[in-house]
């Protein structure tokens, strides 16, 4: 695949998980405890079958930043928890793809350090330790949405042709 096409996929997938966060946080409301299902993380995992860790990289990247700025957060406190997340969550995906776990399990493993990341950045921002407190809610919320972005990105994959 020549360099052209490849950016011309990585934006698309940059665009569609921007737009995904963007739906997801406006429209689709929170579970108790600010859980979310982490729908545009579909893209990233697409995105790091399709191509590598690097294109991965920049799809995450794009979409918090992008996403952010486009809410108005930019900079803000939601924008360096949402960046805790997805650094974390990143580095899980370059581990699971190197170990050649299937997309479910990478999916459950990102959707866990994505949280385990934003709960490091608030207890950071905020100087407490008490929402540490709460990671065996979020290991199980971690698990159910990782299994169904998992699920939505295997299908996705079956799908898709380069």
């Amino acid at each position: 695949m020549n360099k052209t096409r490849k950016l011309a996929y990585v934006t698309m997938l940059s665009a569609l998980a921007i737009v995904i966060n963007i739906i997801e946080n406006s429209f689709i409301p929170e579970l108790p405890m600010g859980i979310r299902f982490g729908l545009a993380n579909i893209m990233a995992l697409v995105t790091i079958n399709l191509f590598s860790s690097k294109e991965m990289l920049v799809v995450n990247i794009m979409r918090v930043t992008l996403g952010n700025l486009l809410a108005g957060t930019i900079f803000g406190t939601r924008f360096f928890i949402a960046f805790g997340g997805i650094v974390l969550s990143s580095i899980s995906l370059i581990i699971t793809n190197k170990l050649k776990c299937s997309v479910v399990f990478s999916s459950i493993v990102s959707a866990f350090f994505h949280t385990f990341g934003q709960i490091a950045v608030v207890c950071f921002i905020y100087g407490t330790t008490y929402m540490f407190s709460a990671i065996p809610i979020y290991i199980f919320s971690s698990v159910a949405t990782g299994v169904l972005t998992g699920i939505i990105a295997t299908s996705v994959l079956k799908r898709v042709r380069l």
